[in-house]
């Protein structure tokens, strides 16, 4: 007789990550207690079954999310108790299911961190931004209860009005300064200082530093308000034009020598430029500047002052103004000889750069520089290359200073105004000449005399 077989009871596992929806530490308070398990693999030939609590609870857990999402809305207010921190926001338990308040949502005002504001287990009422019903996730704003400071900003803060407001942040191309909380405009590089161009903001302000600013432009479509820190300051250049009108004589020191002239330091951080064609009666741009090193102090006459493009022009040579006279022959009209505005001059070639030519004006020890647009009403001719020292040119005068001595010649000019003329002898609608026969028949008129 067969004694009957004795059978084993099935073993049940359930590994600890299946324990709960959360890793739990200590599972002791779950031993003896029954407990719902969903069964997850068997292994018939080992006896094994493995079984899993958690899914039990995220089932129930998912039907009950469900539930709740159903009763909410978008727009609604609710209470939410602040539950996890993290950098980007702060997840939010509604009742059963979590809500995320993006960082950017908490407040109008810039903030951070979640941390400046929230603190964990904190009660806090939110509003329902959005909600998808499918992913059952939901997002919150705690702003959307206040008023936005936006509404009805180009009356708060209208154009070329000044304001006092805290820098907030620092970047490469400017400095954001909030003018009260949840408005902050940008101080862009160019609008920080008159004569820093190439500093970096953080060099010019300071992080929770107060400062005062101009509004530049308002945009209430894209939330952006221009400032400018250089306006609350008179411009620099606007001050040196009413200190020293164009003839003054001024002192300072040579902060750089180009291929094109000397560059000053003048009084109110501004830079003057004496062009090469300024420096001396007798000498040629190219050993005019031989003469002059950096961290001289010279005197020089104010030639021009053009504020809008930041450009302060000067002379040394101007300041002997007497051997221009004596060199055209003592000239008491005030046109040395002969050399007047609209005149037509011949000048022999002295130097050829990229920027244009500069010539001595025949029968004087007058020079003049004629700028490469000024070259030719040719564009492809304005080449400063096509020209060599010691060649003869001729130009039309097309401005002399008296007081300052400065003459500004253009070969274009006076290939325009010979052109008007030779239309006006030979273009007539009688002649029956072409355009193209214009040039010919006024160098052959030409020829005749």
């Amino acid at each position: 007789m067969v004694s009957p077989s004795t059978s084993k009871a099935p073993l049940h596992s359930c590994p600890v990550l299946q324990v709960d929806i959360r890793p739990i530490r200590d599972i002791a308070p779950l031993m003896n207690v029954p407990q719902p398990f969903q069964i997850l693999k068997m292994d018939k030939r080992r006896g094994n079954i493995v079984v899993s609590r958690r899914a039990i609870l995220e089932e129930s857990r998912a039907e009950q999310r469900s539930e709740i999402v159903q009763q909410l809305e978008e727009g609604q207010v609710v209470d939410g108790v602040v539950k996890n921190i993290t950098d980007y926001g702060a997840f939010v338990d509604l009742g059963g299911i979590d809500g995320l308040l993006h960082v950017t949502d908490i407040a109008w005002r810039r903030v951070n961190h979640p941390s400046e504001v929230l603190t964990i287990g904190e009660t806090i009422k939110v509003q329902i931004v959005r909600i998808n019903h499918e992913s059952h996730r939901i997002s919150l704003g705690m702003k959307q209860l206040q008023a936005d400071p936006w509404d009805g900003i180009e009356a708060k803060y209208p154009i070329e009005a000044k304001f006092t407001g805290r820098v907030t942040n620092i970047t490469d191309y400017g400095a954001f300064v909030e003018l009260e909380p949840g408005i902050e405009g940008l101080i862009h590089v160019s609008e920080m200082s008159w004569t820093k161009k190439n500093v970096h903001p953080g060099k010019i302000v300071s992080t929770s530093r107060e400062v005062e600013v101009v509004v530049l432009e308002v945009d209430p479509d894209k939330r952006r308000i221009s400032l400018g820190l250089k306006q609350t300051l008179q411009n620099p250049w606007e001050s040196f034009a009413e200190k020293f009108p164009v003839g003054s004589v001024i002192e300072g020191e040579v902060k750089n020598k180009t291929e094109f002239g000397l560059f000053i330091g003048l009084d109110g951080d501004v830079d003057g430029m004496v062009h090469l064609s300024d420096l001396d009666w007798q000498k040629s741009g190219e050993v005019a500047p031989e003469d002059y090193n950096r961290g001289d102090m010279v005197s020089a006459k104010v030639l021009d002052v053009d504020v809008e493009k930041e450009r302060i022009s000067l002379g040394i040579k101007q300041l002997s103004a007497g051997e221009a006279s004596a060199a055209s022959g003592g000239d008491t009209a005030g046109e040395a000889g002969g050399i007047r505005k609209g005149a037509v001059v011949t000048g022999t070639v002295i130097e050829v750069n990229d920027g244009g030519i500069e010539v001595r004006i025949a029968d004087s020890e007058l020079t003049a520089f004629i700028r490469r647009a000024d070259l030719s009403r040719d564009r492809n001719d304005q080449r400063p290359e096509r020209f060599s020292k010691g060649e003869k040119v001729d130009a039309r005068v097309t401005q002399y200073d008296r007081k300052t001595s400065r003459i500004q010649l253009s070969i274009k000019a006076l290939e325009i105004a010979e052109e008007k003329e030779a239309v006006a002898n030979y273009g007539s609608s009688d002649s029956g000449a072409s355009l193209g026969d214009i040039p010919g028949a006024a160098l052959k008129g030409r020829d005749d005399k």
